[in-house]
């Protein structure tokens, strides 16, 4: 066999080598911006949610003005979760910690026939639930770009591209985030 033939054949195992770990680099690149894009989806209906917050506890402050300490633990869980932009993990503990003061606030509101006929807090409430629908979306869009990224990250071959060049690993976000109006409340 000539010489020529056994270096072409290894430039050109070389190059579609090259080809296919670039193919892998590339791959990985684009799942990432995708998990970053789907955090900034999760990111907006977060803010949102803090925006409806504090209209909520003023008018049922109104109503329910001993049960401050209700009121008191959603303002400053809020807060909290405002500040706090970590890790995914960390993020999704204390929005459970938001979803469960939230769903307190909601359960006040039930012992207060008044509030549970408020026009504006009917319509706050339904803003509420639905961005807490469009957070459980965003959160599933997220985890589905997280799943396509650890399955290229960590199955053969992509793991040695993955490992070659830093990839890290990306976080589920797993948190309820279920808030529901109660049954028996609806809007005109």
């Amino acid at each position: 066999m000539n010489l020529s033939v056994i270096v072409w054949t290894i430039v050109a195992l070389a190059a579609l080598g090259a080809f296919y770990g670039l193919g892998q680099y590339n791959g990985l690149i684009a799942l990432r911006n995708h998990i970053a894009e789907a955090w900034s989806d999760i990111d907006t209906e977060l803010k949102r949610r803090y925006d409806l917050i504090p209209n909520m506890v003023e008018i049922v402050q109104g109503y329910a003005r001993h049960e401050r300490e209700v009121l008191e633990m959603v303002v400053k869980t809020r807060a909290e979760c405002m500040t706090l932009h970590g890790a995914v993990g960390r993020q999704a503990a204390d929005e459970a910690r938001l979803s469960s003061a939230l769903g307190r606030l909601i359960s006040v509101a039930e012992s207060y026939p008044g509030l549970k006929a408020d026009q504006a807090f009917l319509r706050l409430q339904d803003e509420l639930v639905d961005t807490e629908n469009r957070i459980h979306a965003a959160r599933r869009f997220y985890n589905g770009n997280v799943r396509d990224y650890r399955n290229k990250a960590e199955s053969f071959p992509g793991s040695l591209i993955a490992a070659a060049f830093g990839f890290g690993p990306a976080e589920y976000l797993e948190f309820d985030s279920s808030i529901s109006r109660p049954k028996d409340i609806r809007l005109p």
